[in-house]
């Protein structure tokens, strides 16, 4: 795959990683906070302790009645499997496999919600779509499933750090 065809997977990654810490903070009681004018208090965002707790939450999401009515390839079992190494998480197209790292170096940073739905939202690709990896409909995907599982304000706050980091959205 060429970089032009994933132009905006940096730029993604980079937001997440903001929204992620912006998560953290919030376990730790600073749930509400500031953002362009508007004050939010942040839901929780799940976290899991297993592969099968992974699996377990996978399964869920994609046996919810309008996730399937959105996106044909719910119908598709993502399989879960832990990840050698601890940089990222990723999905596998043509196994149908989500693959996250486990805890290291004592962290557990993938064993989160927003990756989890990140690799969902590759695994609702459509077939044969042959869209850029990143790009503006994947990008639609996955705030759709935050905002619709985790919460309206978690999205909202993906959606401004991902505009703000030049993120182009469907």
């Amino acid at each position: 795959m060429s970089a032009d065809r994933d132009s905006q997977r940096n730029r993604v990654y980079e937001a997440e990683s903001l929204v992620r810490t912006v998560f953290d903070r919030a376990d730790r009681g600073a749930r509400e906070l500031e953002l362009f004018g508007s004050t939010i208090t942040l839901p929780v965002e799940r976290k899991f302790a297993s592969i099968e707790s992974v699996q377990d939450y996978a399964d869920r999401v994609l046996a919810l009645n309008w996730v399937r009515e959105l996106w044909p390839g719910a119908a598709v079992p993502v399989a879960v499997r832990a990840r050698a190494g601890a940089a990222a998480a990723h999905y596998e197209p043509g196994a149908a496999t989500i693959a996250v790292p486990l805890h290291t170096r004592g962290t557990a940073w993938a064993l989160r919600e927003l990756v989890v739905l990140h690799e969902l939202a590759h695994h609702l690709e459509p077939d044969g779509a042959a869209l850029a990896p990143h790009g503006p409909e994947f990008v639609d995907r996955y705030l759709v499933l935050v905002g619709e599982i985790i919460g309206g304000e978690a999205a909202f706050v993906l959606r401004t750090t991902m505009l703000e980091n030049g993120v182009r959205i469907a």
